[in-house]
C-alpha cells in the first residue's frame, strides 16, 4: 500500500473522506463506487478482495452501509481516532447543509425548480451512474473468476431487483444467500493467513454489543418525549434497527418522527437529502433542526446526527471480532467468495434500477453518463470528484 510521506495519517484520513463527503453524490451504493476508486485504485489502502470483504460485512449490518465501510477503513488506517475522522469528513458537509436547511424549514417557502437546477440533477445522476458501473466492472473482473461465482452474482442481481421494489428492508438477503450457496457448493477452504480486517479484542466486541442492546431497551424508558434525550433515543433506534441503507430509513423516520415535523417540511428535507453528497442518514440533521420539540435548531441537528450514527460504531465494534473468529472456519473461504460475488450482483442491480432505467428515459443524460464512464475507465489518474463536478457543470450549462 502506498502512504503519504509528508502528511500526518489523521490529516490524510480526514482530507480524503472530506473530499468524498463533498463530492459523493448518488446514494449509498454509489458511495461504494467512490470509495473503491479512492481507497483501492488511488490510495491503495486495501485491495479489491479486502474491500469486498469490508462491504460484505457492513452490508449485513443495520445502519448506513457506506458510512460503516468508511468507519472500518478509517479504523484500519488510523485506529479509533482515524475511524472518527473518517466519519466526520464524510458526514460533516451534508449534515451542515441539511441542518441549516432544517433550521429555516418552517419559515421557508417552497422553491421553484429552475432549468439550471434540473440540469444539475441530471449531471449528478450521470456521474453517479458512471462511478457505479466502473465499480461493478472492476469488482466483477476481480471476484467473478469461477462459474459458481458468476451464477451467485446473477442470482443476487435478480433477487436484489425484486427486493428493491417490493421489500427494500431485506436487501441483505442476497448477501446471506450468496454466502450460503458459496459455502455449500464452493471449494472448501479457510481464508488465507493474515491479519483480521481490524484487530479488536473479543471482550471489546461483546461489550459494544451489550451497550447497544442496553441503550436500545433503556433509552425509550428513561427518555422524556420532546427532550434532548428523547430525540437522541428516537434516532438511535433508527440507526440500530433499519436494514437497507438511507432510502429505507427515510420512511422509517417519517413514521417515527410523527407530529414533530410537518409533512411539507419532511418531504422538502427528503428531496434535499437526496440532492446533497454524502450519507443519506444525515437527513437526521434536517429533522433534528426542523422538529417542533424543545430541542431544535443546531442543537437538535447535532443530537439527531449523533443518535443515528452512534449505533454504527457499536455495531462495527461488535461485528469485527465475530467476523475475525469466522475466518478459520473450514469453509470460510468459500462463504466469503459467495458473499463477494453477491456484492457484485447487488451493485449491478442498483445500477440497473434506478440508475439505468432512469437514463433510458433521458438520452442526453445517458450520453453524458457514457462519456463520464469512458473518462473514468480510460483516464486512470482522473479523480472521481473531478468527473462529478464536470458532469454537474455540463448539466447546468445545458439546462437539460
Amino acid at each position: 500500500m502506498t502512504t503519504s510521506r509528508h502528511v500526518p495519517p489523521g490529516l490524510e484520513i480526514f482530507a480524503r473522506f472530506l473530499r468524498l463527503g463533498l463530492t459523493s453524490f448518488g446514494g449509498p451504493v454509489a458511495h461504494l463506487g467512490y470509495f473503491r476508486r479512492e481507497f483501492v485504485a488511488n490510495a491503495r489502502w486495501v485491495d479489491d478482495a479486502t474491500f469486498a470483504e469490508i462491504v460484505a460485512l457492513c452490508s449485513v449490518l443495520p445502519g448506513p452501509t457506506s458510512s460503516q465501510v468508511g468507519i472500518v477503513l478509517g479504523l484500519r488506517r488510523g485506529g479509533w481516532f482515524g475511524a472518527i475522522l473518517a466519519w466526520l469528513g464524510f458526514t460533516l458537509p451534508s449534515a451542515l447543509v441539511l441542518g441549516a436547511l432544517g433550521t429555516f424549514a418552517r419559515s421557508s417557502a417552497s422553491t421553484t425548480h429552475t432549468r439550471a437546477l434540473n440540469g444539475l440533477a441530471h449531471g449528478l445522476v450521470a456521474a453517479a451512474a458512471a462511478v457505479i458501473l466502473l465499480a461493478v466492472v472492476a469488482l466483477a473482473r476481480t471476484l467473478l473468476r469461477t462459474p459458481l461465482a458468476g451464477s451467485i452474482a446473477i442470482g443476487a442481481f435478480v433477487v436484489a431487483l425484486g427486493l428493491d421494489r417490493y421489500a427494500p428492508g431485506l436487501q441483505w438477503l442476497p448477501l446471506v444467500a450468496g454466502g450460503v450457496v458459496g459455502g455449500a457448493f464452493g471449494v472448501a477452504s479457510e481464508l488465507p493467513e493474515g491479519p483480521p480486517l481490524v484487530a479488536i479484542p473479543r471482550r471489546t466486541g461483546v461489550l459494544a454489543g451489550a451497550i447497544l442492546a442496553v441503550l436500545l431497551v433503556a433509552l425509550p424508558i428513561v427518555a422524556t418525549s420532546g427532550s434532548a434525550l428523547g430525540l437522541f433515543a428516537l434516532f438511535f433506534r433508527a440507526g440500530s434497527l433499519v436494514f437497507g441503507g438511507g432510502h429505507v430509513v427515510l420512511p422509517f423516520l417519517q413514521g417515527a418522527i410523527g407530529p414533530l415535523v410537518a409533512e411539507r417540511d419532511f418531504f422538502a428535507g427528503y428531496g434535499a437529502a437526496q440532492a446533497v453528497p454524502g450519507p443519506l442518514f444525515t437527513f437526521a440533521a434536517y429533522l433534528g433542526a426542523a422538529n417542533v420539540s424543545a430541542t431544535t435548531g443546531p442543537l437538535g441537528a447535532t443530537i439527531a446526527t449523533l443518535g443515528i450514527f452512534a449505533p454504527s460504531f457499536l455495531l462495527v465494534t461488535a461485528a469485527l471480532p465475530l467476523w475475525a473468529s469466522l475466518r478459520a472456519v473450514p469453509r470460510a473461504g468459500a462463504v466469503l467468495a459467495g458473499l463477494n460475488a453477491a456484492v457484485v450482483g447487488l451493485l449491478g442491480a442498483v445500477f440497473v434500477d434506478p440508475i439505468a432505467l432512469g437514463l433510458a428515459r433521458e438520452p442526453v443524460t445517458a450520453l453524458l453518463a457514457a462519456v463520464a464512464f469512458a473518462m473514468l475507465f480510460y483516464v486512470r489518474r482522473l479523480p472521481a470528484w473531478g468527473v462529478v463536478l464536470g458532469a454537474a457543470a455540463i448539466g447546468v450549462a445545458s439546462g437539460h
